[in-house]
């Protein structure tokens, strides 16, 4: 990057000679580069196969592409014939494509990671040199057809694809799209907009949007975007937003470093206790004629159920479903501290509204894991609700005129994650979960029940992690499943769960023949001596046999997620393996406090985040691994994290300053009444003043035990961060200045959340402070880390 700037504050005391006496005094360049080698843009390379994402055709038939010894290869699946077979002839495809473009292209390294095939399977169409190509399949001709589509980018190794949202007119913000693909709205002047996608003509729709008070903008403070988030309705004529009201919202600036007149960045952040926050009044915009129709309620808090934005998943409206005629929308509001949730169900054509169901919980209510799970039945004038009351996320029916319980859907000490599809003409639903099985926990599986509560039945055999994805009509799904130590495998399954047609496998040969190894699985006691608790464990693939390794823990406090991370096969988690080919032992832990699990358990630090952050757990089973393995040096133990990781990495050195000798914090929200308000408003709950005039928030702050430091800290931020602001951290530097504390500070000039083009210089970092004051050993000079050219961070 052009410019990268290191702020040192302080230099450290010596690591006591009887530590340093256990390790070399000298770590070399070529002990890094060894390690480096354990990264996944290494890694990743030596695999072969991988998990399959369907592109789904007519009549249940999908083509995939993965990856062979040979390179890239795309495979046709038939369901109704129970064949895989090669999707075109790649060599004579490659030879047409070649005469085509007047390029050299191999068979097995085509310019393209998607494909459509045409119906009758004779045709193959794709982008390619900048434009879209037809071929037949055969490879005998391959012609221009038009302008590149851009579908497919982003296509990874597996041939997965996020196509995105299109670009809009005339390289203007994106367009939302219409179910029959004829129109696309966006946003012009804080008004929405519409453009016929056949000839380009644009209308404008709203005329009443006013700055930061406009219709459909996409701003949660951390996320701030300009496409339009809405929904639209299966008749493709009406489109289902907001108007966003941010005009008494405050704002957050950022100062971008330049030679010359620095650049300030401002936009609408709310923080938890500010008096007004964003709020959005809900609407129904008619895209042939431009009416707006305001539904007839009090604005609602810019919250969903699942989420800290009104839009978790790209432009899509977020807790909102219509009717399959299109006449009425249901959606949830949910209140400020996310205790509260109200479904409810507007006419489209009047904006009146009728509450259906209410339910409040005593902390935070979610309404599933990382997805909506309620569904609008208006056929069978039935609604699922998801809801944990029962401690565990279950699925209950509710008749939707009364608004009362019919009957409960699935019942037991397990965790239903996500429903995945619903059957509403055979009355069946199916759905992920865990916990239910034997084994580890946090398995995911999928399952099936009758809308009734009867027919419950395991999908997914095989004692792994599944990731399942359904064909449009849901009579086939690809599963595919593996574990920490076990690569992926897939496989085609029709609705009952039966095997159909073998997809692919990974094929790790080429890597286990440098000596990677995966992580080992861990189980643990939580604070309480009872609970378990579940985690991954890192070590040199060369243990020396009496020599003791520091321990380092790899931390991600939750709430919304944990430590780990999936539970499927991966050949590299972030840096770990690398780290503990340096000569640690590195562990991830889910400690209380985290989801996928019971909701007590989840909210186990409920209103303490700060004074808990799951960091009790993490004590303990760090002490009880040292037990369980002689191999680990419990008091030389240090611990890293990035974003929330940061914060808990810092309140691990401040608040077990005995415990923890050397702490990396990366860009932490250490503050929670300076980080966006829907964050803390759900996990901590509202920002409100105490009898003794202190607000809630602030003994969960960082900054308020930064003096108890007594270990090595580094703390690192972008300054340029509009997700957790870089005044985090800086309250936290303040802290420690304040009370005369030795630290290190690195602010990475120009860069966001993610430290971009920085980021393997932040790894080196982290190397480097590790093995100097956790090992007791000198790093070698400025090392460089070398991700290969074409590799995913070479390119």
């Amino acid at each position: 990057m052009r410019h990268r700037v290191a702020l040192l504050a302080a230099a450290a005391a010596l690591v006591p000679a009887a530590l340093a006496a256990q390790t070399p005094r000298t770590i070399t360049a070529a002990d890094y580069a060894r390690a480096e080698k354990f990264m996944g843009y290494y890694t990743n390379e030596l695999v072969s196969g991988g998990p399959v994402y369907p592109g789904w055709m007519a009549g249940d038939r999908f083509w995939f592409r993965t990856t062979t010894p040979r390179g890239g290869e795309f495979f046709v699946v038939d369901p109704a014939r129970g064949t895989r077979e090669p999707a075109f002839d790649q060599a004579k495809v490659a030879a047409a494509l070649s005469a085509a473009t007047g390029r050299r292209y191999g068979a097995y390294a085509l310019p393209f990671t998607a494909i459509e095939l045409s119906d009758d399977g004779k045709t193959v169409s794709f982008d390619a040199a900048g434009r879209h190509y037809a071929c037949d399949v055969g490879g005998v001709k391959c012609a221009d057809v038009g302008a590149a589509t851009n579908r497919g980018r982003g296509f990874g190794r597996g041939g997965r694809g996020g196509f995105g949202a299109p670009a809009g007119p005339n390289g203007g913000p994106p367009l939302n799209v219409s179910p029959d693909g004829k129109q696309g709205v966006f946003i012009r002047d804080w008004n929405l907009w519409v453009r016929d996608m056949a000839t380009g003509a644009e209308r404008q729709l709203t005329h009443d949007g006013v700055e930061n008070f406009g219709y459909a903008t996409d701003n949660a403070g951390w996320k701030h975007t300009d496409q339009a988030i809405g929904l639209w309705a299966p008749d493709s004529k009406q489109f289902a937003t907001y108007q966003q009201d941010q005009r008494k919202t405050g704002d957050m600036y950022l100062v971008v470093t330049n030679v010359g007149h620095p650049t300030l960045q401002a936009w609408k952040y709310p923080l938890p206790g500010d008096s007004d926050i964003t709020m959005i009044q809900r609407v129904i915009v008619n895209v042939d004629n431009g009416d707006v129709v305001r539904f007839k309620m009090p604005p609602d808090q810019h919250r969903t159920s699942i989420c800290d934005d009104v839009a978790c998943s790209g432009n899509t409206l977020s807790d909102a479903e219509w009717s399959p005629d299109s006449r009425t929308l249901m959606f949830l509001s949910t209140s400020r501290d996310h205790r509260d949730e109200h479904l409810r169900v507007a006419d489209a054509a009047t904006g009146a509204i009728r509450d259906v169901l209410e339910e409040k919980s005593k902390d935070f209510f979610e309404s599933g894991y990382n997805m909506v799970n309620w569904r609008y039945l208006p056929g069978s004038n039935q609604v699922i609700w998801f809801s944990a009351r029962s401690n565990w996320g279950q699925l209950y029916m509710y008749d939707l005129a009364t608004g009362k319980l019919e009957h409960p859907i699935t019942t037991g000490d397990f965790a239903v994650l996500q429903v995945l599809r619903v059957d509403s003409d055979r009355q069946v639903l199916y759905f992920t979960a865990a916990g239910r099985e034997k084994g580890d926990p946090y398995f995911q599986y999928l399952y099936r029940v009758n809308f009734d509560g009867t027919g419950f039945r395991l999908l997914t055999p095989d004692s792994a992690n599944h990731s399942v994805q359904f064909a449009p009509d849901g009579r086939y799904f690809v599963d595919t499943y593996s574990t920490p130590q076990t690569p992926a495998v897939s496989v085609l399954r029709n609705d009952e769960g039966k095997e159909v047609v073998p997809l692919d496998k990974q094929d790790i040969s080429k890597l286990l023949a440098t000596g990677w190894k995966p992580p080992r699985s861990i189980v643990v006691k939580a604070r309480d001596g009872k609970t378990d608790l579940y985690g991954l464990m890192f070590t040199p693939t060369h243990l020396v046999p009496g020599r003791k390794y520091p321990i380092v823990n790899h931390i991600y406090p939750g709430p919304q997620t944990g430590s780990v991370g999936t539970r499927s096969f991966v050949t590299a988690r972030g840096d770990d393996q690398a780290l503990a080919e340096l000569g640690f032992v590195v562990v991830e832990i889910d400690a209380m406090g985290t989801p996928m699990r019971s909701h007590s358990f989840q909210a186990a630090y409920y209103g303490h985040m700060g004074t808990d952050n799951g960091l009790p757990d993490q004590v303990t089973g760090m002490q009880q691994l040292a037990k369980r393995y002689p191999f680990i040096d419990i008091d030389r133990a240090g611990i890293y994290g990035h974003s929330g990781g940061g914060f808990a990495t810092a309140d691990a050195m401040f608040r077990y300053p005995d415990f923890f000798k050397v702490g990396i914090s990366e860009s932490g929200n250490h503050d929670q009444a300076e980080y966006e308000d829907d964050w803390g408003e759900k996990w901590q709950g509202l920002n409100v003043r105490l009898p003794d005039g202190t607000m809630s928030y602030d003994q969960e702050s960082n900054e308020s035990v930064a003096k108890n430091l007594k270990g090595h800290l580094l703390l690192a931020h972008g300054t340029i961060d509009d997700n957790v602001p870089p005044y985090n951290t800086l309250l936290v530097v303040d802290s420690l200045i304040k009370y005369n504390k030795d630290f290190d500070l690195l602010m990475i000039p120009n860069v966001h959340h993610g430290y971009g083009a920085a980021t393997n210089y932040m790894t080196r970092r982290r190397w480097d402070y590790f093995v100097r004051y956790l090992m007791g050993a000198t790093p070698p000079f400025e090392y460089l880390m070398k991700p290969p050219a074409n590799g995913p961070m070479g390119r």
